[in-house]
């Protein structure tokens, strides 16, 4: 019983100084998240685009393209199966 108590507050600590070495670390080691970040964001941005594309040229009628562009707005990009090359 005392042994996982002790085991558990290791982990505890242990989960505590890592977050705190990751806020204290410098800039240089925190860019992964962001290049994920701006690749999410250019996607969404392409995926928004090639939407306005279908719609101006009626590949998709006016329910569809809000309801993708809802989606897109909460973040989510859909499978675009109709997609033209």
């Amino acid at each position: 019983m005392i042994a996982t108590a002790v085991l558990l507050q290791l982990l505890i600590v242990a989960g505590a100084l890592y977050d705190t070495a990751c806020l204290l670390a410098p800039d240089g080691t925190r860019r992964a998240p962001r290049r994920r970040l701006r690749y999410h964001r250019a996607a969404l941005e392409r995926a928004e685009r090639r939407l306005v594309d279908q719609r101006l040229h009626g590949r998709i009628d006016e329910a569809a393209y809000r309801a993708r562009m809802r989606s897109l707005a909460d973040g989510r990009r859909q499978s675009w199966r109709g997609r033209h090359r």
